[in-house]
């Protein structure tokens, strides 16, 4: 049996005066009809990124309604998570070439998965992202099966597409963010559904002013001054060297500017972390404005998610200048807390912004740097652009409207 992540438990209720009713009924109405099926979600980690945080939510609320779900991760292992991370890498485009060696460590790996799971029982699989997927091809049990890959799969490698499409068309549903990430192989199983934010969860709470001035100071940002930030892992696409380069231009016209590079090294499945971060603290040790934080330890007996809030709360604006982005929550998350974003034109986040309209699209640093720029100098116009991308999370992107259309898929599914 694969290893069970612990959640605490979540109110649907909660949620009743944030979002409409009609939402909120047709979610108790599809629950009624589902009532105890029994759902397990698989993924590679149970902390750090956006698949864990979409989970750790997603399975307590479904929990909530009736549905009898469970996560699970599978187990770590070193070489497997190294060659995992270069599939992602490519499947989002970049060169690899991916020797048969590799190909034997991810099946013989996914085969000792296989074999855990084989006496696990559930009415709906759902497998997250590439780590796990081959499992369907040692199951043939693991029917209905949904995959969702939460990758900006818009120009993959073609090798690594062609290996893993084949694992992708065995499943009944395969689940995507948008359109674009849309292939021929996987066309007619494909499934539209954007990931979602718990605004009930601690980080995304509202933490008073004073309070996140305090724990900031504490780390030697100067709350007085104005602050950007990312809050990212040390990850190429998410590009923090363009952030660097970016808040570079910035302080030419700004020169009291401070950066917060945020990425706490948590998930286990990423082993490039730390090396980009290397590549980040060497390219920033001459700045006293920059602030780089990946060491989750050197916060001493502070949480984790209250010393990110606190970044959130003082911010003036929030980057995200992803290079490939399968949807990006901390551009929701930032939109929810009533800051400013500025983002990569790409993927997932163009879903969410409307560039312009509620947040601003870059395609390079010096784009970025001059909206920075404006938005500084214009305080007025950037609390407009804040309350408009609010509004925007609240009527699309909060965990209910995820947990309906899970339930919407799961009907359709078993009703097939």
């Amino acid at each position: 049996m694969l290893p069970l992540v612990k959640v605490y438990p979540k109110k649907l209720n909660r949620y009743k005066d944030l979002i409409s009713e009609e939402l909120f009924l047709e979610i108790k109405q599809l629950a009624k009809e589902l009532k105890h099926l029994r759902v397990n979600l698989v993924n590679s980690t149970p902390r750090g990124g956006g698949v864990a945080r979409v989970l750790k939510n997603l399975v307590p609320l479904m929990n909530d309604v009736g549905i009898e779900a469970n996560w699970f991760t599978i187990p770590p292992k070193n070489n497997f998570f190294k060659i995992t991370k270069e599939i992602h890498n490519a499947l989002q485009g970049k060169k690899y070439n991916f020797p048969c060696s590799h190909q034997r460590i991810y099946i013989n790996h996914i085969k000792k998965i296989a074999n855990m799971m084989k006496d696990m029982k559930a009415d709906i699989w759902v497998i997250n992202d590439p780590q796990p997927a081959g499992v369907i091809a040692y199951l043939p049990n693991l029917t209905p099966s949904i995959c969702r890959i939460h990758l900006d799969t818009t120009a993959p490698n073609k090798k690594v597409w062609d290996f893993f499409s084949n694992f992708l068309q065995m499943y009944d549903k395969i689940i995507l963010s948008s359109e674009e990430f849309v292939k021929p192989e996987i066309k007619e199983k494909s499934v539209i559904i954007q990931p979602a934010i718990d605004i009930l969860d601690l980080e995304d709470q509202f933490l008073d002013l004073k309070t996140a001035k305090q724990i900031l100071e504490n780390f030697g940002i100067n709350t007085n001054k104005p602050l950007i930030s990312q809050i990212s892992r040390f990850d190429h696409w998410k590009d923090p060297i363009g952030v660097i380069k970016a808040h570079k231009i910035a302080k030419k016209k700004i020169p009291e500017l401070q950066l917060v590079l945020a990425g706490f090294m948590l998930a286990q499945d990423d082993p490039e972390a730390e090396k980009i971060y290397k590549t980040v603290k060497k390219q920033t040790k001459k700045d006293k404005d920059i602030f780089a934080f990946a060491d989750a330890r050197k916060l001493g007996s502070l949480e984790q998610r209250v010393f990110i809030n606190a970044v959130w709360t003082v911010s003036d604006i929030i980057l995200q200048k992803s290079v490939r982005e399968g949807f990006g929550l901390t551009v929701a998350e930032a939109m929810w807390k009533q800051k400013p974003v500025i983002a990569g034109n790409v993927g997932g986040i163009k879903i969410q912004i409307k560039d312009g309209e509620n947040g601003f699209l870059v395609d390079n640093n010096q784009q970025a740097g001059e909206r920075i720029i404006q938005l500084i100098n214009n305080p007025k116009f950037a609390m407009e652009i804040s309350a408009r991308g609010r509004e925007s999370v609240k009527n699309n992107f909060l965990m209910p409207r995820l947990l309906r259309d899970h339930l919407k898929l799961y009907k359709q599914i078993l009703n097939k």
